[in-house]
């Protein structure tokens, strides 16, 4: 007689967010431009410094991109412009 165990299914790691927020990501965009800039990071650095930068400035496109998306939806429900005059 066999007894089955349960089998245990691996557990796929939860990837946290790139950033809090749009403005973080940016913030924390420019002091990594800053620091590129400045020419004085061992090349380990800098690599792993340029890695963040990317998926930083992915994370800044991909918000940017949704906000663009809403915008597009509320236009589209013949929201009338705002005239402050």
């Amino acid at each position: 007689m066999t007894s089955s165990t349960p089998s245990k299914a691996k557990a796929v790691p939860v990837q946290a967010p790139v950033a809090a927020s749009y403005e973080a990501a940016l913030d924390e965009l420019e002091q990594l431009v800053a620091q590129l800039d400045a020419g004085q990071l061992p090349l380990d650095q800098l690599l792993g410094r340029y890695q963040r930068g990317t998926e930083l400035l992915a994370y800044c496109r991909s918000r940017l991109d949704a906000v663009e998306q809403q915008i597009r939806v509320l236009e589209a429900g013949d929201i009338k412009p705002w005239d402050a005059a």
